[in-house]
């Protein structure tokens, strides 16, 4: 299905779905692209002046347009209520529970994108705008709160296990930014003052999808996909998506820079 649409290669669970529902949309868009198209000069054939010089008042008496209009409309019932509405809820009411998935919070800056995980103890840290600092707190993380202790968080770097629900609670320190990953088939947009769950699960590892691209350098990014200022353009994000194991294995490696940080804070 993506082959013919152009799409860029699928690495979640979720996105055959919207990749068929993309797929028929444009299939019946061509249809009608092609029936209307040719009605259109079967009337100018039809009802030329040279064939109907006089104009005829009592005009068509065949209601074959309408049935055509109301199998159109029937299609699009059925595109709306049969596909669209359905996968849309999938999306936004089906959400797993929070102790099945991974919780990520990111929050969007101009022009950066923040990532908050909690750490072993599952508790997300408080923070406080007071302790916002651009270069070295961008989150105003608190330190002193214990569940802020073991917290790891990364700039526009964005870490994954592979074959597990994750959910992304986006946010926004000062405009609307818009979350997108197209391989993921995710776009969101982050806005200040609400807080906004997506959900998905990574089904391709980075290191499988270099294999498949043949491209040693591919890498999954977040496109700020709204119009956010004039650094618009370098707002971006990177995703690993990596093995259980191996994310694993990173998660530990930061949390022991944080304990080394702790103990040695003039490092």
């Amino acid at each position: 299905m993506t082959d013919w649409l152009g799409l860029p290669a699928l690495a979640s669970a979720h996105g055959g779905q919207i990749d068929g529902l993309i797929g028929w949309m444009h299939l019946f868009m061509f249809l009608l692209f092609v029936g209307w198209g040719g009605f259109f000069v079967y009337c100018l054939l039809r009802f030329r002046r040279s064939r109907n010089p006089v104009a005829n008042y009592a005009a068509v008496k065949s209601h074959a347009s309408s049935y055509l209009e109301v199998g159109v409309a029937v299609v699009e019932m059925i595109l709306l209520f049969g596909f669209s509405i359905p996968l849309w809820a999938a999306r936004v009411d089906r959400i797993p529970a929070e102790n099945q998935a991974l919780v990520v919070q990111v929050t969007g800056e101009q022009f950066a994108w923040n990532v908050h995980y909690a750490g072993p103890d599952g508790k997300f840290g408080r923070a406080d705008i007071k302790l916002i600092d651009v270069q070295s707190n961008p989150l105003g993380l608190d330190r002193s709160d214990p569940a802020a202790k073991d917290d790891v968080t990364t700039i526009n770097q964005l870490y994954l296990p592979a074959n597990k629900p994750i959910i992304v609670t986006l946010r926004s320190k000062d405009m609307i930014h818009s979350f997108g990953v197209p391989e993921f088939r995710v776009k969101q947009d982050a806005i200040p003052g609400l807080t906004i769950p997506i959900w998905f699960i990574p089904n391709v590892t980075t290191a499988e999808m270099r294999t498949r691209t043949g491209d040693p350098e591919f890498q999954y990014e977040i496109a700020c996909a709204q119009l956010c200022g004039l650094g618009h353009y370098r707002m971006r994000g990177f995703v690993t998506v990596q093995t259980a194991e191996e994310f694993q294995t990173w998660m530990t490696a930061e949390e022991e820079k944080l304990r080394a940080q702790e103990s040695n804070p003039f490092q």
